[in-house]
């Protein structure tokens, strides 16, 4: 077999030359092997995560580790060239993009970069390994393989962080001058590519229930929370949630920016259950205000998830949820009338009950107007603590042996650019809970931990978020509205305790003493309250007078480094409204002794075993190819 495919006779204008040359040198014999893949119309590795790039069903994405390196699959329908890519926008500029196909029954792939410009340069580096590709009168498919660091300067790294591919086709193959231009066969999709592979489907057996509203209207304004309290469903015994997933009307896609679920106090009846209320209004039931505990969190871009075999989350008995309230984030702003919603959220159940019961707690920035952030900067940190006070307190009382974290949700707004979750024990910081480095509004979804990770009494979390504010003239505020930010992450654990939130706020008068406020009028009865001196600031409240502050890059930046030294106030919260002794205290930010280190990237990890074997397979594949692979169907 390798010496037929030798002799395949290679014509200088054909774009994967550079590739098969190396691919004919290789002597190892994997023909029956590769044959019986070939057969089931691809290389026959398994792909655990797949998803749609367009919207019209027309280009297929799956992926999934193979060694040290990623692996694609691409099945587009074209009988042309397919682009796939990555780019830190989303955007055509400083892309890493690979083009393949097959042309005259040969298959075909190049590494190319954008510049600046978008001018499409092929890389003197070609780190793209094709395995695998075949078309027929309808598809195309491709698989390849690439370092995660290629330590290219033209390819970006793959991480554990949001990734925004590019894609784009073509109905001819790429010509001796390049791929031709895609016009609208084009897109980009934000991703978490490092994700770990989610657990087995269910059985179509299973039972569920929804949770969702009931003809609401939106509003036309901005933002809009709407709130709804339901009841569970009557269990004779203990049951276990084992999935959650969004129910989303169609078309509504990017009107449902978030849901939260929160457990509700047990002493009410039925009489709670009316039509829904704005949430966070002054004339909300007050049955809404019981509401604190969340139980479940999604938020726009996010799939369907999946509980760990060893965790559901309990139902059925006296210390869980009865009533629960479904609060959802609807974010219109153009303000577009006459929206009708009916979104919500699906819980699949079992009696097979599972050996822990999941808890939520909400860590980071309380969401308030102390939380600050002047506008003109590219980059501004904000600090949000789960002190080793709170945790002390609430793990030595209901857990001492620790928490063990199996899943975490990082959340901000539009201006947030990155999030992480970091973990301290005994001055020393642990490795990263969770991050999201090319953090992306529009796409959130709950980041399953490879190894489960042990929180003790006396450990601390600080959830940190950046921001970009560069095209803001006015202060962004810590709130509700999208265009307000906020800094959270809900940790998923197990077993459950008495903590539904670890978070923290920074003192207010320190950050106006550093616009010059001398005095506010005492005692407070207007929020935001008013300012007594000085002069340029007097009857002002401290929101009008932050924004009229002359904010410099350099006065924003001696600004952040103030913030992130000032003492915090602490919520520590139980359920059903109680509160830990910690509440409401003061804390100062921790002395961090020793940073974690993280360990340096390796470019090319992957032997140069599997290299060749990358080699052998497209090289077995040109053989398949050139007889029965351009009339095989593709779908089954």
């Amino acid at each position: 077999m390798v010496s037929d495919a030798a002799n395949i006779e290679m014509s200088s204008s054909y774009p994967g030359r550079d590739f098969l040359s190396l691919a004919v040198h290789q002597t190892q014999d994997y023909s029956s092997d590769y044959s019986a893949r070939a057969a089931a119309g691809g290389s026959g590795w398994p792909f655990p995560h797949r998803t749609l790039l367009d919207s019209e069903g027309k280009y297929w994405l799956s992926w999934g580790p193979r060694g040290g390196r990623l692996a694609f699959r691409l099945e587009v329908r074209t009988a042309g060239y397919v682009g796939f890519g990555f780019s830190s926008t989303g955007a055509m500029a400083a892309a890493d993009i690979v083009v393949g196909g097959v042309a005259r029954g040969r298959p075909y792939l190049q590494d190319y970069f954008t510049n600046a410009n978008r001018e499409l340069r092929k890389d003197a580096q070609q780190d793209y390994h094709l395995e695998y590709a075949m078309e027929n009168s309808t598809h195309t498919v491709i698989e390849f393989t690439r370092e995660l660091h290629t330590c290219d300067v033209n390819d970006k790294s793959i991480s554990e962080s949001t990734v925004r591919v590019i894609w784009a086709y073509h109905h001819e193959d790429v010509g001796e001058a390049g791929p031709k231009y895609h016009e609208s066969n084009r897109g980009t999709k934000s991703l978490r590519l490092l994700n770990p592979e989610k657990t087995s489907m269910l059985s179509t057996a299973i039972p569920y229930f929804d949770l969702v509203n009931q003809d609401v209207s939106i509003p036309n304004k901005g933002t809009t929370y709407w709130c709804q309290m339901f009841k569970i469903p009557m269990l004779q015994e203990k049951h276990h949630v084992i999935k959650v997933e969004p129910v989303i009307q169609k078309g509504h896609e990017s009107l449902v920016h978030h849901i939260l679920l929160y457990q509700c106090s047990s002493n009410f009846s039925d009489s709670v259950l009316d039509d829904g209320h704005e949430c966070y209004h002054p004339n909300m039931p007050d049955a809404f205000l019981t509401c604190e505990t969340v139980i479940f969190a999604w938020a726009i871009g996010g799939e369907g998830f999946s509980y760990p075999p060893h965790v559901g989350l309990s139902l059925g008995t006296p210390l869980d949820p009865h009533y629960v309230l479904l609060e959802v984030h609807y974010d219109n702003p153009t303000y577009k009338e006459g929206l009708i919603d009916n979104s919500g959220l699906r819980l699949f159940y079992t009696a097979d009950i599972r050996k822990y019961d999941a808890g939520v707690i909400e860590a980071g920035l309380w969401v308030s107007l102390f939380h600050t952030i002047p506008p003109g900067l590219s980059d501004f940190r904000s600090e949000g603590h789960c002190t080793l006070e709170c945790l002390e307190e609430a793990l030595e009382a209901e857990k001492p042996s620790g928490i063990h974290v199996f899943a975490v949700l990082l959340h901000a707004h539009l201006a947030g650019r990155g999030i992480r979750l970091r973990h301290f024990r005994k001055g020393e910081e642990m490795r990263l809970l969770a991050y999201d480095d090319d953090f992306d509004f529009n796409f959130q979804e709950f980041q399953y931990l490879k190894e489960e990770q042990t929180i003790l009494p006396g450990d601390n979390l600080i959830t940190e978020c950046r921001y970009n504010t560069k095209d803001r003239a006015r202060m962004t505020w810590g709130g509700l509205s999208t265009r307000n930010e906020m800094c959270l992450s809900y940790l998923l654990y197990y077993p459950r305790i008495n903590l539904t939130r670890c978070a923290s706020i920074p003192d207010i008068m320190e950050q106006l003493q550093f616009i010059g406020v001398k005095e506010i009028y005492r005692p407070v009865t207007t929020w935001p309250f008013i300012i007594k001196s000085p002069k340029q600031y007097r009857n002002l409240s401290f929101m009008d007078a932050m924004n009229k502050f002359k904010w410099t890059k350099k006065e924003g930046l001696a600004f952040n480094k103030l913030v992130l030294s000032l003492p915090v106030n602490v919520r520590c919260s139980k359920t059903d409204n109680a509160e830990w002794s910690i509440q409401g205290m003061t804390a100062l930010p921790p002395d961090i002794e020793r940073p974690y280190q993280a360990e340096p990237l390796v470019c090319g990890a992957s032997s140069t075993s599997l290299r060749g074997n990358v080699c052998l397979e497209l090289l077995l594949s040109f053989v398949v190819l050139g007889s029965s692979l351009s009339t095989r169907s593709l779908w089954p």
